[in-house]
């Protein structure tokens, strides 16, 4: 397709910058997200939802060199290969904040546009850990009002029980490093186990994603029981606690976060569903922690740092639409919606447009249909990650969110009228013909959402 050239000439001091900020909670599919993105505004002709694409508005989009010298490039390249090639696979997920820059030449159309002729607008994407975003929500809580969360919201996670043993016994009144290490090792452990079975509040991020501060004693804590208040290792736990908050959490909201114009969340309703309703209940409590950090009137230290500027438009996404039959997509959108109301209720009354909507941002899937026990059920086809085909119908979702959201809020352990199944499904060998980008379910109604209106 010839996307990975890169073009400098035309670049203007004044030309305008859209910075859109692309972070998900875990597996939603963030790499996959920014590399069909790019590669579908590079060869827009399956964008025809984005209006200056479909209207010819856009003449050119190239790559150039980031403008932030000391964050990583996004390695666009390499991820397009993975997802693309003669063997397609996933890429690797996001672990640190990473940058790309698409330039986009726009011709001159309207009496503005007359005016000033062809113009330059670039796009900086910045791609980080959601779990790091959800580390907002420690910035206004103290060290035991956390411990007292995070130990009553653990009950019924993987690893649980053997944090809770490996507190029992200790003496509060003592502090040594190696106990630190080991009750911050297990906590560790039970928050990698909960992120795979499907839990979304997994805090600090910095403890799933560490990079170069494992081993730090920003990053040797732990949770404890108020039992353990005016003892020596709470008083220690207390003051790293803090520490993390001040040179971890609070420079990345003031590096990153806090210039960016759009930005857009990806959720893995699908896979949320697939663990229960705990796990949906989790998912809907965390994006509504997500979009407090949107609020351009909110009190306190993040008012101040963001000062009168403001995210503009925030776009939730529920990924992997392609897992599902059309027939079923208008469902997982009101499902996720409705695991918004309340929040995107509070960011729209401040001036932030929000949007839901069903994507999948790489198509691995086609549509089928299969019969079982005398019914047409409306299915997906597609390969496994071993190789096969197989088609696939994961149950249906209810017409009423209700039906799913109630039983969360009420604290049910199982779903009492099925269950919802899922199925992991490899990208699938990609025939283009020239000027398309990858195969897509509504990117373009995405993309015109979040940065159409500036083109």
């Amino acid at each position: 397709m010839g996307i990975g050239s890169t073009l400098m000439a035309g670049i203007g001091l004044g030309d305008p910058v859209i910075r859109l900020g692309v972070t998900g909670l875990s597996r939603a599919g963030k790499t996959v997200f920014i590399t069909s993105l790019v590669a579908n505004l590079m060869d827009r002709g399956r964008m025809h939802a984005l209006r200056a694409a479909a209207d010819g508005s856009i003449k050119a989009a190239w790559l150039q060199p980031q403008p932030d010298d000391t964050i990583p490039r996004f390695d666009f390249e390499r991820h397009l290969a993975a997802l693309t090639g003669p063997e397609p696979h996933w890429p690797e997920g996001t672990r640190h904040v990473s940058q790309l820059r698409l330039s986009l030449r726009l011709d001159g159309r309207g009496l503005l546009g007359g005016l000033t002729g062809p113009r330059t607008v670039h796009l900086d994407i910045v791609d980080y850990p959601g779990e790091w975003l959800l580390d907002l929500r420690l910035m206004e809580k103290d060290f035991s009002e956390w411990s007292a969360e995070v130990l009553d919201r653990m009950q019924g996670r993987p690893g649980a029980e053997e944090y809770q043993a490996a507190l029992n016994g200790l003496d509060g009144d003592r502090f040594d490093e190696p106990v630190a290490q080991r009750l911050a090792q297990t906590y560790t452990a039970h928050l990698h186990a909960a992120r795979e079975a499907g839990w979304s509040d997994c805090t600090p991020g910095r403890f799933l994603i560490p990079g170069e501060m494992e081993g730090s004693p920003a990053l040797t804590f732990a949770p404890l029981p108020a039992s353990f208040e005016g003892g020596r290792l709470h008083k220690e736990f207390r003051r790293r606690f803090d520490a993390y908050k001040s040179r971890v959490v609070k420079p990345f909201f003031r590096d990153h976060f806090a210039r960016i114009d759009r930005q857009v969340v990806l959720v893995d309703v699908l896979g949320a569903i697939h663990q229960g309703p705990r796990a949906v209940e989790d998912m809907r409590r965390a994006m509504a922690d997500i979009l407090t950090a949107f609020r351009p009137g909110r009190a306190g230290w993040l008012a101040q740092l963001l000062g009168t500027r403001r995210v503009e438009r925030i776009l939730f996404a529920a990924t992997k639409a392609d897992h599902l039959h059309q027939v079923q997509h208008n469902r997982l959108t009101a499902i996720l919606s409705a695991m918004l109301r309340e929040a995107r209720d509070r960011a729209d009354f401040s001036g932030a447009r929000t949007e839901a909507m069903s994507i999948a941002a790489l198509r691995a899937t086609t549509e089928d249909v299969i019969h079982q026990d005398g019914q047409e059920l409306p299915a997906v086809r597609g390969r496994l990650l071993d190789g096969r085909q197989a088609a696939f119908y994961p149950g249906e979702l209810p017409a009423d969110p209700a039906a799913v959201l109630h039983p969360a809020r009420d604290g049910a352990d199982r779903w009492l009228d099925g269950d919802y199944a899922i199925m992991n499904f490899a990208p699938a060998p990609m025939t283009a013909r020239p000027g398309d980008g990858p195969p897509h379910i509504r990117l373009d109604r995405a993309a015109e959402f979040l940065i159409g209106d500036r083109l």
